[in-house]
């Protein structure tokens, strides 16, 4: 059986390196890369894959969304999240969407190797090791930000919204009125696409890192 793989990630060094050590392994054919998501989502249409490795911070359509369609249109699809984002909550969410691993992009190649054979012969892998750094969510946050042109009171409000919070409450915990928290909470959908509270939310809850527990 020869495995079909198709790599998503937006650094084509990183892709390139990939390729590198997988054609290196036995049993495994790589097909042509994707940058985004989108593109992804497009070969799909023309070829077939047996496994997917997938990046999460993508632009135009990013890892989770992707991921989610993926499931939908895609079930029989192997998926294998590799990511530099070292946080359990993110990984668990990631599991929880129905990707069958997780792992971290300074993951030894063996592992990755060993993490492939293991996907397509129907287990789950995921990373008993990953602990949460102060570090790591800094750099999460700051990435997410850039990302979707958000500012870091906008962030805050997003993680007060997940946690239940209404925009006068929100605003007695800023010391904003609630006019301000609703214009900033209308422009979080605009700048994230999302058309109501519902989707605001399972937006937060999709990057989990955002929802402080």
């Amino acid at each position: 059986m020869c495995v079909r793989i198709i790599i998503a990630d937006d650094h084509q060094l990183l892709i390139d390196g990939l390729v590198g050590v997988l054609n290196e392994a036995e049993g495994i054919s790589i097909l042509p890369s994707a940058n985004n998501g989108r593109q992804l989502l497009a070969q799909l249409k023309e070829t077939s894959a047996d496994l997917v490795i997938l990046d999460l911070n993508m632009p135009e359509l990013d890892g989770i969304k992707t991921l989610e369609v993926l499931r939908s249109q895609y079930p029989e699809i192997k998926i294998l999240v590799l990511t530099n984002y070292n946080q359990p909550q993110l990984m668990e969410e990631i599991k929880r969407l129905g990707a069958h691993g997780y792992l971290l992009k300074n993951t030894a190649a063996d592992v990755l190797k060993s993490a492939i054979y293991k996907v397509i012969s129907g287990e789950l892998v995921f990373n008993e090791y990953i602990e949460p750094t102060e570090g790591d969510n800094h750099f999460f946050v700051d990435d997410f930000m850039k990302k979707f042109q958000l500012t870091r009171r906008e962030v805050e409000i997003i993680r007060m919204v997940a946690q239940g919070n209404t925009s006068k409450e929100i605003g007695e915990q800023l010391f904003v009125s609630e006019f301000t928290v609703t214009t900033h909470r209308r422009n979080i959908m605009r700048k994230l696409d999302v058309k109501n509270l519902a989707g605001l939310l399972t937006f937060a809850r999709a990057h989990g890192f955002l929802v402080e527990t």
